[in-house]
């Protein structure tokens, strides 16, 4: 497992990596900025701080089989310029949290490098709360930077050739994804594709296709080399009761209608 993260964090030092590594920045702060609570995670991805944006009081980056330094503020040449978050080691499909206990999940890059990625779905589906929100984001096959990793492996088998991205994990497609989401009572709140520019390896060329971005998301939105989605955890028979800050008069007692009575001589 440890090598498989190096592999991926290696990756995203080159110009592809860091050009989409920049756009799944923006997108977590976007997100994460308008999501409200008190406990949230990132699991994996420490080059990330996919959290910053985020004003919860209580923030944690778990890492797999990585130095806890790098999130911790080391001071290596890749450590982060500042901390980040509470960091500690444990693995995707066992975290050290309680049943609904996390209000966020955010998972960068996690699925794709899990031993288990439908074990792992389920123990974030255990340590969130009702209505708690799950954040993903993963690389798209069904792209253009998925098709050259498809016969770099093609070429690699006959005796040439090189990969594009990461050799690391299974690459997961996106309604593959919402199906796996759906089986564990997860709604999908939004869904989102980027990254248009073709599978380059030099910053000019990759600088040369800025356009294709804007072509892209317009034209061909769901060929993009990467996707983001968010799902919010669904439970039957709940319901969340807000406080009546009314207070409900009870209705005036109408008075009740006599029949005219006639009085007889001699009554009283």
């Amino acid at each position: 497992m440890g090598s498989q993260i190096i592999g991926f964090t290696d990756w995203f030092k080159t110009p592809p990596g860091e050009y989409l590594l920049a756009w799944e920045r923006e997108r977590f702060d976007q997100t994460v900025a308008d999501i409200f609570g008190y406990h949230a995670l990132q699991l994996g991805l420490p080059e990330l701080d996919a959290l910053r944006a985020n004003r919860m009081p209580h923030q944690w980056l778990a890492l797999q089989g990585l130095d806890p330094a790098l999130a911790a503020g080391g001071k290596g040449k890749d450590a982060p310029a500042k901390p980040l978050r509470v960091a500690l080691l444990s693995d995707s499909a066992a975290l050290p949290f309680p049943e609904n206990s996390l209000d966020l999940v955010l998972l960068p890059h996690t699925l794709e490098l899990s031993n288990d990625p439908h074990a792992s779905l389920r123990e974030v589906e255990r340590v969130l709360v009702p209505e708690g929100r799950v954040v993903i984001s993963g690389l798209n096959p069904a792209s253009l930077w998925g098709l050259r990793q498809r016969r770099a492996h093609f070429y690699r088998r006959m005796g040439y050739g090189e990969l594009f991205l990461p050799e690391a994990g299974e690459f997961i497609g996106y309604w593959r994804l919402r199906d796996w989401l759906r089986l564990l009572s997860f709604e999908v709140e939004s869904g989102q594709f980027g990254c248009y520019r073709p599978a380059v390896s030099r910053a000019s060329s990759l600088e040369r296709f800025a356009w294709m971005d804007g072509v892209g998301e317009r034209w061909w939105p769901i060929l993009g080399a990467v996707y983001f989605l968010v799902a919010v955890k669904r439970v039957r028979g709940m319901r969340l009761l807000e406080p009546n800050w009314k207070t409900q008069t009870a209705p005036a007692t109408a008075p009740a209608a006599l029949a005219n009575q006639v009085r007889r001589p001699g009554a009283f």
